[in-house]
């Protein structure tokens, strides 16, 4: 049931950022400075950038499921509420220290920070369903 709850919980934070940057798609490119052509599309447009999200969903569902094993969260409102803080207070805060020293806009940090949280909010509410 382990794996299988991983990758049901990547799959659904995979598919909500998705849904976050199609939605955000505009003032992502514009405030991460990503050169776009005639059409406004990103320039060079490869499946790496997917593949790599993937596996990095996988990796932090990996790891939220075990951190959540040791500490006992085991229901829908636990892993929702758990994620949502690991989203909100670990990685929003890394992303805003990276976007200050690289004198990014500070629209990018919201928007990246916003599906860390969310992301994992959703990604711990998957894994309390298990």
């Amino acid at each position: 049931m382990g794996f299988i709850s991983v990758i049901a919980a990547a799959l659904a934070g995979f598919g909500f950022g998705a849904i976050w940057y199609m939605s955000l798609a505009t003032p992502w490119i514009e405030a991460a400075g990503i050169k776009t052509d005639e059409n406004g599309k990103p320039e060079g447009d490869t499946m790496a950038p997917y593949t790599m999200a993937l596996a990095a969903m996988v990796l932090v569902a990996g790891m939220m499921r075990h951190t959540f094993a040791l500490s006992g969260i085991e229901t829908v409102g636990k892993g929702l509420m758990s994620g949502l803080g690991i989203g909100l207070f670990f990685i929003s805060p890394w992303i805003m220290i990276n976007n200050g020293y690289t004198s990014r806009p500070f629209k990018l940090t919201l928007i990246d920070g916003g599906y860390a949280t969310f992301g994992c909010a959703i990604i711990g509410a998957v894994l309390g369903l298990f």
